[in-house]
């Protein structure tokens, strides 16, 4: 997949079937959830926009607490 974020290309091993793969690409889409209740919020990012985990990470990173 290609990011969204940094146009890089990254693979990742993603269980699925083939009929959920055929469902995703179909013009009918339900939401990545449905489709992909296994799969963690990491995976089903990485099937909408190609954003690794890491990417996200360095693109937003935890905002630190102001200290009183």
């Amino acid at each position: 997949m290609k990011s969204a974020l940094t146009g890089h290309v990254h693979v990742m091993e993603i269980q699925i079937t083939p009929a959920q793969w055929k469902e995703w690409n179909s013009f009918n889409r339900r939401m990545v959830q449905d489709i992909f209740p296994h799969l963690t919020a990491e995976e089903r990012e990485f099937l909408l926009t190609g954003i690794t985990p890491d990417e996200w990470a360095a693109a937003f990173p935890p905002e630190e607490e102001e200290e009183a």
